[in-house]
């Protein structure tokens, strides 16, 4: 189980060290661009080394692909003979996306063409990282439909299972720092969006001080929820967990400051899921030294794909 270093002496540190201070060495993406079926875009960047084997990697909320912890889960994986598939939602990319909807943590239609068009080229295993807002994503999907066999095992870090418990935890005071950078980037986008299509109403932009009221003004009726409430319920891996029959790891640190209660349940009976609660690691931290700059968060998710039980 993690054990931390002493340095990083709470959760915050935890958090925030790795985000603001780790570098990770990682050979240039392959910028791949998809259309999706409603005739918007996916920005998919690749590492390839003819391997039959793809990591798919989902990011966390308002991240990309060029986070340093998506770069490090793509290093350890790409040095072990795997290709990488590191995936940026709609308007993550660096470039507005063309229609009125963004992404969510339970828009999976996103994520299965990305696994649809990972399948076409070729791939006979296909294994599925997410984190946070990803971690959610991924764990929707495997728990809403029979997937294809060649999805052999997933793994995420960091998870919100369930999210409108969740909204409240990062809205008390001690989270005010991370709440606002979020809500920053978010509303921007908004109003960016709204300057060049029809369908969102700005007005409301102003008195949006929280993730939960941004989520109900914006994210539920945007992408066709009745308001935040709705979303959370729908949304919520949580609910999803007994139907998954991949092989699935959730990692979720018992410190982490954006997680609630509902955010560790027990063994899911009659799913394929494990569940692993270390004492600490913070929101995507799990920060190790003396390793070849592996951290502990990806270390255990190659063990786990390559130690599975099927």
């Amino acid at each position: 189980m993690y054990s931390r270093p002493p340095f990083l002496f709470n959760r915050h540190v935890e958090t925030i060290y790795p985000a603001l201070f780790r570098k990770v060495n990682l050979p240039a993406y392959q910028r791949e661009r998809i259309n999706t079926s409603d005739a918007d875009f996916l920005d998919l960047d690749w590492l390839q080394t003819n391997s039959k084997k793809l990591v798919v990697i989902s990011h966390g909320l308002e991240g990309n692909s060029h986070r340093a912890y998506v770069k490090g889960m793509a290093h350890i994986f790409f040095k072990n003979g795997f290709d990488i598939l590191a995936w940026n939602y709609r308007g993550c990319s660096g470039e507005l996306n063309r229609t009125l909807p963004f992404y969510h943590s339970g828009a999976t239609d996103d994520l299965h063409e990305v696994i649809v068009h990972g399948l076409k080229k070729g791939y006979t295993e296909i294994y599925l990282v997410g984190f946070s807002l990803g971690g959610n994503l991924t764990l929707k999907y495997l728990g809403e439909r029979l997937v294809d066999t060649r999805l052999i095992a997933a793994v995420t870090f960091s998870v919100p299972l369930e999210l409108h418990s969740s909204s409240l935890q990062i809205s008390k005071k001690s989270n005010i720092i991370y709440e606002q950078r979020f809500l920053k980037s978010l509303k921007n986008k908004v109003i960016e969006k709204s300057k060049h299509m029809e369908g969102i109403d700005v007005s409301k932009i102003k008195k949006t001080k929280k993730l939960y009221e941004f989520d109900d003004y914006f994210t539920a009726p945007l992408h066709g929820f009745k308001n935040a409430i709705d979303y959370y319920t729908q949304c919520s891996a949580l609910h999803y967990l007994k139907k998954i029959q991949t092989p699935t790891l959730i990692v979720n640190a018992k410190n982490d400051p954006f997680l609630s209660e509902a955010c560790f349940p027990s063994v899911i009976s009659g799913s394929k899921l494990q569940v692993e609660y270390p004492d600490y690691g913070g929101h995507v931290g799990f920060t190790a030294f003396g390793q070849n700059g592996v951290y502990w968060s990806e270390q255990r998710a190659l063990d786990f794909i390559l130690n599975r039980n099927d």
